[in-house]
């Protein structure tokens, strides 16, 4: 029996909403990186990007466990010598709250073009309106 693998023109792609509301930031992340990478369907193929569409809602309301709120950093390099800057979750939330839930996803796919593709299929918003109800995005329930 031979193993299937998916065509690129033969991928059907939906759209899928979640709620941040009150979910952990990891586990969200990895539930959200799974549908993304296409790994919920039977046809999965490792190098295509058989996954879909994830909307993400009330990406402000997120939670972290246990002192992350006060401890946890964000840290970039602009490239040049001795410029690293680092922004605290706490700040991070007030100014870009869409952004610990894409930084939070990116960290759980590959770091490749694959990984690159995948990401582009990821929309979040700070709050509980987004601008794709022509796709119908169907309701995804993530626990935790």
């Amino acid at each position: 029996m031979k193993t299937y693998m998916a065509k690129p023109d033969s991928i059907n792609r939906k759209w899928y909403v979640v709620d941040a509301d009150g979910k952990r930031s990891g586990r969200l992340a990895s539930e959200i990186a799974s549908v993304l990478r296409g790994k919920h369907k039977p046809e999965f193929t490792p190098h295509l990007d058989t996954g879909d569409y994830v909307i993400v809602i009330n990406a402000e309301k997120v939670a972290l466990t246990g002192n992350k709120e006060n401890q946890k950093l964000y840290r970039r390099h602009t490239g040049y010598t001795g410029n690293l800057k680092t922004i605290c979750y706490k700040d991070m939330m007030e100014k870009h709250p869409e952004r610990i839930v894409e930084i939070a996803v990116k960290g759980m796919v590959a770091h490749n073009k694959l990984g690159r593709q995948v990401l582009a299929k990821l929309h979040v918003y700070a709050g509980s309106e987004h601008p794709h109800q022509a796709q119908k995005p169907e309701v995804l329930e993530i626990k935790g």
